[in-house]
């Protein structure tokens, strides 16, 4: 069974706690409840309700922007837009609400409503990955499926430290909200790094094929890289060498750059644009989200962006008119940097023409055609006016080339930094650097490679720059690096405490 069809029985069976146990009565005919959960089938279904929670849904029970990323008013937004790559400007002709513009001017606030349902979400991960252990390690299920629900379960608790520090903690659903107690950010640290140290060996090595979308070895791997790239932000001790040293170990997987050709038959002409299309390369891709339109997920960043009629004159289909790329984070690119193809600015066919200024986020807030606009995603796939089918890279192995980068640098070999950043510049159509890379050399690379994927806003805290002043606010105090616990949460559970700041 592929992953993609997992994630769709998933998303149709799993959204509430055991409604896939009693659908396949002829399954229980044959096995006991326990032993189920042992069979290749059985472990499948438990796993599936742990990845369905990955992929962005655009709507789940009523509620908006479930997922990783793919919609509206979840992590992708809480994460990018409080970055400096992307925000949605309320619109003076009354278009768009002002959260997004909150987030971007660091004004956000516990009751925010996309910061609660992040934390919803994250919670509800780690609900299912509990469970999936739990199921499949009394169903004495392959030690390869047990250890890929616990690296689930640390991928969401990773996301949950690095988004909220002491956050609650439990690996046992049988405790009710109210007695979760709260761990601190380094505790959890360390419980994400044993999990994932004594299971990622234990993964499939295969790539591709039924591990699409699904974590292997190698996407384990890139997921302990992760955290120990940003241990001294969690822990107060860095972890470059360990990082590196996992960042070596994805290596042993035979990834390499996709190709930075000329394409004439791509929309933006170049083949590097395959990275984000509709089904992603996996030379370079580690860890994908799968998405088909109004089925699993879907992906509305480029539609999104784009003014209506002129996503009517593009692809076919009525444009949003909402995320812009601030002018500053722009201009840094190179005019030579294919890189540079996806962002949408000026004068434009049919009598459209994106400003780069942007006056106002929020008051009175910006003119419709105001700022630079993004098709990163251009559409693919199955596609309408509420998104289309591009699957997303969440680990890909540019990023791990540009961790080794930043580990070598950071431990004072800018020499050996070097050639991983010049692969990067080359692939984009650029000359090497001429100069052993500086930490700011990379931290700028990393936003021009991996912009609008999920990663600018925790590599800007690691690089020191989150709180720096910008067009559209003022220097944020240092407790703007973390959200702050939701109300919701606190309301729930009076032994929380709150973050200081909020």
């Amino acid at each position: 069974m592929k992953i993609k069809n997992i994630v769709i029985a998933g998303s149709a069976c799993f959204l509430t706690l055991f409604s896939c146990t009693d659908i396949n009565e002829n399954i229980y005919d044959k096995y006991q409840p326990d032993s189920f959960y042992g069979t290749p089938e059985g472990a499948n279904i438990a796993l599936a309700s742990v990845y369905a929670e990955i992929p962005g849904d655009f709507e789940r029970k009523g509620v908006l922007g479930v997922g990783y990323a793919g919609a509206d008013n979840g992590w992708y937004d809480m994460n990018c837009m409080s970055s400096d790559e992307q925000v949605i400007p309320h619109r003076n002709d009354g278009n768009w609400q002002q959260d997004f513009a909150r987030l971007h001017k660091h004004e956000w606030l516990p009751s925010e409503f996309i910061i609660n349902n992040t934390w919803n979400w994250l919670y509800k991960g780690i609900f299912n990955a509990n469970l999936a252990v739990e199921l499949l390690e009394k169903g004495n299920a392959e030690p390869s499926k047990i250890a890929e629900a616990k690296v689930l379960r640390a991928f969401f608790y990773y996301l949950l430290i690095d988004d909220f520090g002491d956050v609650p903690f439990y690996t046992d659903n049988n405790i009710t909200v109210d007695k979760i107690p709260q761990s601190s950010r380094k505790e959890v640290f360390d419980f994400i790094v044993k999990e994932l140290t004594e299971n990622v060996e234990l993964l499939s090595v295969t790539k591709g094929g039924n591990y699409y979308g699904r974590f292997n070895k190698w996407a384990g791997y890139t997921l302990l890289a992760k955290v120990y790239l940003n241990a001294e932000v969690y822990t107060g001790q860095a972890k470059w060498t360990e990082c590196l040293a996992a960042c070596n170990k994805v290596s042993e997987g035979g990834f390499s750059l996709h190709s930075g050709e000329a394409n004439d038959a791509s929309p933006l002409k170049n083949k590097y644009y395959e990275l984000f299309g509709d089904v992603l390369p996996d030379d370079e891709t580690i860890l994908p989200i799968y998405a088909t339109l109004d089925l699993v997920s879907r992906n509305v960043y480029a539609v999104r962006s784009v003014y209506g009629p002129q996503g009517t004159n593009m692809f076919g289909l009525s444009g949003w008119n909402g995320t812009i790329v601030p002018k500053d984070f722009f201009l840094k690119y190179d005019v030579n940097d294919i890189r540079r193809k996806q962002f949408l600015f000026g004068e434009q066919p049919g009598g459209f023409n994106y400003t780069l200024d942007v006056a106002s986020l929020d008051n009175p807030g910006a003119a419709p055609q105001a700022g630079v606009r993004n098709v990163k995603f251009y559409p693919a796939g199955v596609k309408s006016g509420g998104g289309a089918s591009n699957d997303f890279p969440i680990y890909r192995y540019a990023d791990v080339i540009l961790m080794m980068a930043e580990c070598n640098a950071r431990l004072g070999n800018s020499a050996a930094a070097k050639p991983f950043i010049d692969q990067i510049r080359q692939r984009a159509g650029l000359a090497a650097l001429d100069h052993n890379p500086t930490l700011d050399d990379i931290y700028n690379e990393r936003g021009f490679e991996l912009n609008w994927e999920g990663h600018r806003r925790q590599d800007m805290i690691r690089f020191d720059k989150f709180l720096l002043a910008n067009e559209f606010r003022p220097a944020s105090p240092s407790f703007r690096k973390l959200f702050p616990i939701p109300t919701s949460a606190l309301d729930a559970n009076r032994g929380l405490k709150q973050n200081p700041g909020y």
